[in-house]
């Protein structure tokens, strides 16, 4: 129970108290964009969502598990129209990258791309492919400044 009320009260004040919170949102953005594709968090996703965020902050498991509510927060904005949309996902990658050029050494394309196996629909599949072709260019864009 203390341990919901911490990571709620991280998630709320995530800004103030948590160390690079700008990273791990765009992380969990980058995330989300990809889970996004077919539209759903399963199992499945759930599973893959784990051993990234376990990859990304190794001995770290708070911040892991921060990564993997914040995606979570995120996803509960997109499916209930809550002033995030799957459009304004893709732009706002795109903008905080021209922001914050670093941004895009946190794109690996090989944790994302494991979230293709999660999904069903060829047309689906297909989007995905397309996400990973935009965040690919994003790299070779940005990623000799």
């Amino acid at each position: 129970m203390l341990t919901k009320l911490k990571f709620k009260l991280l998630n709320m004040f995530r800004e103030f108290l948590v160390h690079h919170s700008s990273s791990l949102e765009f992380r969990a953005e980058l995330i989300l964009l990809m889970i996004m594709s077919d539209g759903k968090i399963e199992q499945c996703e759930e599973n893959i969502i784990k051993e990234i965020s376990e990859e990304i902050y190794g001995k770290d498991k708070n911040r892991a598990r921060l990564l993997s509510e914040t995606i979570h927060e995120f996803y509960e904005k997109v499916i209930t129209k809550n002033g995030l949309e799957y459009t304004d996902l893709i732009t706002k990658i795109s903008t905080d990258i021209k922001r914050t050029p670093r941004f895009v050494h946190k794109i690996n394309i090989e944790h994302l791309s494991r979230f293709r196996v999660c999904i069903d629909n060829e047309e689906d599949r297909i989007f995905h492919d397309r996400i990973i072709d935009f965040l690919s260019e994003l790299k070779e864009e940005y990623g000799e400044l």
